[in-house]
């Protein structure tokens, strides 16, 4: 019995977060042409979700991220270029709205910082890898009548 009204209560949690998940879909927008929907559609690529931080304003579902196509819809129905819209929500949010920030002193290290990272772990692991090989040298000759000993005391018992 108690299996049972969990494994209802089971489904209608996992209903009720379906349903979420399905309401959370993108308000679709119309465009007058073509050449604004592929402007839309690429400036969405190359701007950062505030929320999700490792998506898209394409991928993402936040309520922000639709707030933010909305403002970009907007904005190329209003005739601003992509320079434009570019600018305003980067003056609006800063640097970080763009996906691809670009290399200047105040983003470096966002540029550098995997590269130089990569070359830590590189050179760390040579490090180690030559270490274990230099500490698996031959065995003196005390170290193998020791060994021999032990090994013949093993099998005795």
């Amino acid at each position: 019995m108690k299996i049972e009204i969990r494994s209802r209560v089971f489904l209608a949690l996992a209903l009720l977060g379906a349903s979420a998940l399905l309401s959370a879909a993108d308000t679709p927008f119309e465009f007058s042409n073509h050449a604004d929907q592929l402007r839309y559609e690429q400036l969405l690529e190359q701007l950062r979700c505030l929320v999700c931080q490792n998506q898209t304003l394409a991928d993402s579902h936040a309520d922000l991220a639709q707030d933010l196509r909305n403002e970009v819809f907007r904005m190329i129905n209003e005739g601003r270029d992509d320079t434009a819209i570019r600018a305003f929500l980067v003056q609006r949010y800063g640097e970080f709205v763009l996906y691809k920030p670009p290399l200047q002193a105040t983003t470096v290290a966002l540029w550098a910082g995997p590269p130089f990272l990569l070359l830590v772990v590189a050179l760390i692991w040579r490090r180690v890898a030559r270490h274990s090989s230099t500490a698996q040298a031959a065995l003196t000759e005390a170290e193998r009548a020791a060994l021999s000993t032990l090994a013949d005391t093993s099998r005795k018992q």
